[in-house]
């Protein structure tokens, strides 16, 4: 067996009793008394914060009473009203960013009712016995095509179904979840909840997913149009940003999407390798969760490395401290100069970096880290935009997420507008769905 300090990329740095306590669920659900004493914190506000701060406008007060009166199957249908997948958003949503941040409670005391805890004992409750709270309207003739199984397109899914319009779902990955299933860090998912929601999701009945269907190489957005009544594109984003610097084609330097999804998929995390220094490239969520996962394989050194000040990171407080906390360096204001090594990563020389006049540049002063596993997590592209109007590298969309063609929706990661959440996404691909109800009723 290996060790953090074995030189290279190596598997087996840890046992598997510590990479299970590593990978444990990052928070323990609440159980039924912690869930009525949370919930006894909440005032109730009748013009409530935390509802403004949620994207998909759940009832939060209402659903928190409900669980209070030891109703959460009812709480939980207060909130898959808005948020279908309400159980996910309840592990990956930044609640301290967002409702919780608005709380009252967090205001007066620094202190915020735990919200997404308490959203995960209600959806938890009720999807462990195995019902689905809607039920489908009657049949409209129509049926949509859905172009992405991830947030966003099992939101617009599962809202058009109810309505009563029969949904194909056509997914580039060989299980359903997107994001959920493959981008996310696996403590905050863990047991296969990913895929059991989608399952769960999709016993409204109505939904049939046909997954390894990649737009643009199996099926035409053309084709698509001419079979089915409207389309949805929630495809999310496939390509990853190069670095574009001397070394970056080196052996040892990855996307850090990759890397997220190889190990999400692992039945064997020791069987994983992972470097001795590892080095995350990036500031938003992506870079955290490959960085954390890296130490928590038994890297022996992680840095992350982002070229601005720490406020302009896009991953929250909360993520920045969860990762610094696990033990990884941040590294703040330096840009990739070069990567050193002969055929594989040995270093990395970054380059300090300065704004002036709003403007990003490096300095000419480096520096070199140990790096043998270096990490690309600098953003997303569209693997193909089918002809449509872009804005931002994105799909041009209006409120509703019509896009420049007519019959033709769009949502989630790959649309222009949102803030590329899962919260966020759920919102987009429901708002779509109700917007393609109203246009095929005339």
């Amino acid at each position: 067996m290996n060790s953090p300090y074995t030189p290279g990329i190596a598997a087996q740095r840890l046992g598997t009793d510590e990479l299970a306590k590593n990978f444990a669920d990052l928070h323990a659900p609440l159980d039924r008394h912690e869930a009525m004493v949370a919930a006894d914190r909440c005032y109730f506000c009748h013009d409530a914060p935390c509802i403004t701060a949620c994207p998909t406008d759940i009832d939060i007060p209402l659903f928190i009473r409900q669980i209070a009166t030891d109703t959460p199957e009812a709480a939980a249908k207060t909130i898959f009203d808005m948020n279908i997948l309400g159980g996910m958003c309840a592990r990956v949503c930044p609640t301290e960013d967002l409702c919780e941040e608005a709380c009252v409670r967090e205001l007066a005391e620094g202190k915020p009712v735990e919200i997404g805890r308490l959203q995960r004992y209600a959806t938890d409750t009720l999807m462990a016995k195995g019902e689905m709270p809607f039920t489908r309207a009657p049949s409209t003739g129509h049926k949509i095509a859905v172009v992405g199984a991830g947030p966003a397109g099992l939101s617009c899914a599962h809202r058009l179904a109810v309505l009563g319009h029969d949904v194909v779902v056509f997914d580039a990955m060989p299980k359903p979840g997107g994001l959920n299933e493959y981008g996310i860090a696996a403590y905050k998912s863990t047991e296969d909840f990913a895929a059991r929601e989608a399952e769960w999701l999709c016993s409204i009945g109505g939904i049939e997913i046909r997954n390894n269907m990649v737009l643009g190489r199996d099926i035409a957005l053309d084709d698509l149009e001419k079979d089915f009544s409207a389309v949805f594109l929630g495809m999310g984003l496939g390509g990853v940003n190069a670095l574009s610097v001397e070394g970056d084609d080196k052996g040892g330097v990855e996307d850090a999407v990759s890397f997220i999804r190889t190990l999400r998929q692992s039945d064997d995390l020791s069987a994983l390798p992972v470097g001795r220094n590892v080095v995350v490239i990036g500031g938003g969520m992506t870079a955290v969760d490959a960085a954390v996962q890296s130490k928590l394989l038994g890297a022996d050194n992680v840095t992350i490395a982002y070229r601005r000040g720490r406020d302009a990171m896009s991953a929250s407080r909360y993520e920045q401290d969860l990762a610094a906390s696990s033990g990884v360096k941040l590294l703040f204001n330096v840009m990739p100069r070069a990567i050193h090594g002969n055929g594989t990563s040995a270093e990395i020389e970054l380059e300090y970096t300065s704004t002036e006049g709003g403007t990003l540049k490096g300095t000419g002063e480096t520096i070199r880290l140990p790096a043998d596993q270096v990490f690309r997590a600098i953003g997303q592209t569209l693997h193909s935009d089918e002809g449509l109007t872009l804005e931002g590298r994105k799909i041009a969309v209006n409120d509703t997420g019509r896009t420049s063609r007519d019959g033709v929706w769009a949502g989630g990661d790959c649309a222009s507008g949102g803030d590329d959440l899962t919260v966020t996404a759920v919102a987009e691909g429901r708002d779509a769905a109700m917007d393609i109800h109203a246009s095929l009723q005339g």
